[in-house]
């Protein structure tokens, strides 16, 4: 956005909100600011004017001080100070990975308000094209993961269909960009995906994770994750380790599984590892990276957002594939999106 012409008042809304969830600002804070662009979604420029003018702004469901003053800026021809100053301050997330990140081009692991995500698919495809993507790949959640509202078999299909109409929209408007079809499939106890053969085989891209029995003993949990691997339909193994190194849900240690068995069967599946770039997760850990490449495997690496400002995730993660030494061109991301879907789904 440009420091120097005056937004509209959705768009500085939208922005500002990006911006903070990016630097993983308090949720509250986040939700005023999407609710109030939300508030003025119907309304023309002639009316948000009048309204500041006749000062009935706060009228709306919505809006409050702050935000008010904020549309009152963007009318008056200003850029919001509060916009400029987190502008000012809207570095990269990492020193590190500048070249891995202008490489991508796009995201295999997002999550919309379908399951956990806290906002609408057509919010996240928008603001995955405002960051440059190529591609987004909308992944969530599968049934049993019932506290994250996993999508059934019926509701997959209501989604994919949302997802045809934004698909459908893309096109009219000469557009680039595409949303494609994916899940997050939850990696069952015996190593099944938790959703059908037949809602599988209508995606693009299939993220295959565990959720639940992460202390499970190694080798059952080697022999659930070889499984996954195996099955025709997955494509990325995600955050193979379940483990969380910080943040509000706290620290979880790390799975233990047969790492060169299971990276092994990803490479002879041409299953990508994914590198999740959320920095609670920051899994893999270095050393299973380090295996992984030895076995020759792929990676995939994704934001695993679940709000729009969290696409910039990938900050992280592309510094810690440049620093471990992973090569572009086994980074499956970084592909145009015909060799993407392409291989997906051979």
């Amino acid at each position: 956005m440009s420091p120097h012409a005056a937004p509209d008042p959705v768009s500085a809304l939208r922005r500002i909100a990006f911006l903070l969830e990016r630097r993983q600002a308090d949720t509250y804070r986040i939700k005023a600011y999407r609710g109030a662009a939300a508030a003025l979604v119907g309304l023309d420029a002639e009316q948000v004017r009048a309204r500041v003018a006749g000062g009935t702004l706060r009228d709306l469901p919505g809006i409050g001080a702050k935000t008010a003053g904020i549309v009152a800026e963007c009318v008056a021809g200003r850029v919001p100070a509060y916009l400029a100053e987190l502008e000012g301050s809207a570095d990269p997330l990492d020193d590190g990975g500048a070249g891995y990140r202008e490489a991508l081009r796009g995201d295999l692991h997002a999550h919309s308000d379908w399951s956990d995500g806290g906002s609408p698919l057509e919010e996240m495809a928008m603001s995955a094209l405002e960051v440059g993507h190529e591609y987004l790949v909308l992944t969530d959640h599968s049934p049993r993961l019932t506290v994250a509202n996993g999508l059934s078999a019926d509701r997959l299909a209501r989604q994919l269909e949302a997802v045809d109409a934004v698909e459908e929209r893309l096109r009219a408007s000469a557009s680039p960009f595409r949303l494609l079809r994916g899940i997050e499939v939850d990696i069952l106890d015996d190593g099944a995906l938790d959703q059908t053969e037949e809602m599988l085989a209508r995606l693009d891209v299939v993220v295959a994770s565990v959720h639940s029995k992460l202390r499970m003993e190694e080798r059952a949990m080697t022999r659930r994750m070889l499984a996954a691997v195996a099955h025709p339909r997955t494509n990325v193994l995600g955050h193979c380790t379940g483990r969380l190194v910080r943040g509000g849900r706290g620290v979880r240690a790390q799975s233990t599984f047969d790492a060169a068995a299971v990276f092994a069967a990803c490479a002879e599946h041409d299953v990508a590892v994914e590198i999740n770039s959320r920095p609670e997760r920051c899994d893999p850990p270095d050393d299973l990276v380090g295996v992984a490449l030895e076995a020759g495997c792929l990676f995939s690496v994704d934001s695993d957002a679940h709000a729009p400002g969290q696409l910039d995730f990938l900050d992280y993660g592309a510094a810690r594939a440049e620093a471990l030494g992973v090569p572009l061109d086994r980074i499956v991301n970084t592909w145009p999106v015909d060799r993407l879907l392409a291989w997906a789904a051979g």
